[in-house]
């Protein structure tokens, strides 16, 4: 991994990516020498990759049924380590001939050996079980770090668990289980996970090959599988409706680089450097003459993973001004004549890593408290929500019940609205109350539910974000535009400051439990805009009250992926 104090990398990655050929669903991982090794699961292929190349050999041609299935891969001296349903399995790299270690009593989904000390990871127990390697004995158990379907391996002193639903890389002290820190993956779905050096040997690309080592310090890093499904228009020409949308496969394996902070509790992974366009078309609904009018946008934030590199005009010149720390762009008019078109906004290119915190209860320091300034404006009722009602109020007392711990009380809202909520695109935002009396709230709606319910509780919270990039790294340089716009929230913790937090995402299983992998966490792809203020405002001397800007103009935003990067701290 990269050094903590190393300078910002804008690295491309462009040729890391591998993708094995004539694979459907990588679902273990680990490093032969110059080779990777991965199983697919539905093909029941032991295959051998070279990552130069992407040449794929399998090496089990006469006994594919029998790893139909096997999740989790481990390479240890001589032999094989993997898990087939309830089973643990060795088998000997030459012969392949299987040998049951241990049996579960629920699937198995990984397992990594180090030593003496074999590592078994299985979702529906919650643990991962230790046994003795020589004797099969029975160890000890620690608690799974995610909620799902986990694969491992070790490396140096530490184990390395790579969870399915949580899209995250968990690294845990071997003995006792604990988190060091953990990483969100850049992409959904990752099912294996090894360490490897990429290229340790020159190949017949020495430029590509130079690039490489110097961009992963020719230190082993993780490599992380993914398995999926992706949707695509399949052309039928014997159809009478050629253009069908049905979903194939994607499974492909790329390296996870990650910059971890220890004394701030926080981890950065693989970002890319996005351009984001926002525009606003002048489309009145009605005739209208507006004078010295003023349209205020702000611009992306600079933030702990987020860095704009560079921002300009589209259509009409803005001045630049700060407010509240945030920068804001302005675009001035001496006169808006009535059906008058023209387009104002800006361009912006910006670097977007994936963050996560490792923070617990035990971290914080109860002896601090919220600061006055965040009092007064962070624990009202500012935006309609419903504050004031019986509905919110009685909810507020339940969603906590007597914790008293700022992070356990969050979580605890959150999981509160969760079991409470389930996600619907509405025609328009009701305030908390409606909403959770409904039961189903949009992204809106399950933030306004959420603020309400953590400001009751003495929790400073606000709305944060905007808009998601269309997460297809794959599609480089390409026009991609969100379906939606997406806000989330952020809450404060006294000593550490404003922590990220999704408003519906994680809400993916009735009644849960929930994965929080973006509790205190967001993907590279989140957009953060004008943290604290106002997206857009507009003003002029003579705007009629029933005007909003919707009804003067209809929005056009775009992105674009560029590269990918390395995060190595700003």
């Amino acid at each position: 991994m990269p050094k903590p104090d190393s300078p910002l990398s804008d690295i491309s990655l462009q040729y890391a990516t591998i993708r094995p050929i004539g694979v459907y669903a990588l679902s273990g991982l680990a490093a032969d020498g110059e080779h990777l090794l991965a199983v697919d699961s539905v093909r029941g292929y032991l295959i051998q990759i070279d990552p130069r190349t992407n040449n794929t050999t399998i090496l089990n041609p006469h006994s594919v049924s029998a790893w139909i299935g096997v999740t989790g891969l481990m390479v240890w001296q001589d032999t094989l380590w993997f898990a087939k349903g309830q089973e643990v399995i060795w088998c000997d790299r030459q012969t392949l001939t299987p040998t049951v270690f241990t049996r579960l009593p629920y699937p198995v989904t990984g397992v990594a050996v180090w030593e003496s000390t074999v590592y078994v990871s299985c979702q529906k127990s919650g643990y991962i079980h230790t046994y003795e390697r020589s004797t099969g004995k029975s160890l000890e158990r620690l608690p799974q770090p995610g909620i799902g379907p986990e694969t491992m391996t070790v490396f140096e002193d530490a184990l390395w668990v790579c969870d399915r639903e949580e899209q995250t890389v968990y690294c845990l002290d071997r003995a006792t289980g604990k988190i060091q820190f953990s990483a969100l993956t850049p992409f959904s779905s990752p099912t294996g996970i090894t360490f490897f050096a990429p290229f340790p040997s020159q190949s017949q690309d020495p430029i590509q090959d130079q690039d490489l080592i110097q961009a992963q310090n020719q230190t082993p890093v993780p490599y992380i599988a993914y398995a999926d499904e992706e949707p695509y228009i399949r052309d039928d020409p014997n159809s009478e409706f050629p253009y069908q949308l049905t979903f194939r496969d994607r499974t492909f394996i790329h390296p996870l680089h990650i910059h971890h902070k220890a004394i701030a509790h926080y981890s950065l992974s693989n970002g890319f450097l996005v351009e984001l366009s926002y525009v606003e078309e002048l489309l009145p609904l009605e005739a209208v003459t507006l004078n010295n009018a003023e349209w205020r946008i702000a611009l992306p934030s600079d933030t702990l993973r987020q860095r704009v590199r560079h921002v300009e005009p589209i259509g009409h010149p803005f001045t630049l001004e700060e407010q509240e720390g945030q920068k804001v762009a302005v675009f001035k008019f001496d006169q808006v004549l009535p059906h008058q078109g023209g387009l104002l906004g800006w361009k912006a290119v910006i670097e977007m890593y994936g963050l996560k915190y490792s923070l617990t209860p035990e971290d914080i320091d109860t002896s601090l408290t919220l600061p006055p300034d965040l009092q007064a404006r962070y624990l009202i009722d500012d935006d309609d929500l419903a504050m004031d009602t019986p509905t919110i109020l009685q909810a507020a007392k339940e969603a906590v019940g007597t914790e008293t711990n700022v992070l356990r009380k969050i979580l605890k809202i959150r999981n509160y609205v969760y079991d409470r909520l389930s996600y619907g695109i509405q025609p328009r935002i009701d305030t908390p109350d409606v909403a959770l009396a409904r039961g189903v709230g949009s992204c809106g709606e399950y933030v306004g539910v959420l603020l309400a319910l953590a400001r009751l509780n003495g929790i400073a919270c606000r709305t944060i974000g905007r808009y998601k990039c269309p997460p297809h790294p794959e599609l480089r340089h390409l026009p991609l535009e969100p379906d939606y716009n997406h806000v989330w929230l952020e809450f404060y913790v006294p000593g550490v400051g404003w922590l990220p937090m999704e408003s519906n995402v994680d809400d993916i299983i009735d009644r849960g439990p929930y994965p929080e992998r973006f509790f205190m966490g967001l993907a590279w792809y989140h957009t953060e805009i004008g943290k604290g203020i106002s997206f857009t405002k507009m003003k002029a001397d003579d705007k009629p009250e029933h005007i909003s800007l919707g009804d003067l103009a209809i929005n056009h935003i775009r992105f674009r992926i560029l590269e990918e990067l390395i995060p190595v701290g700003h």
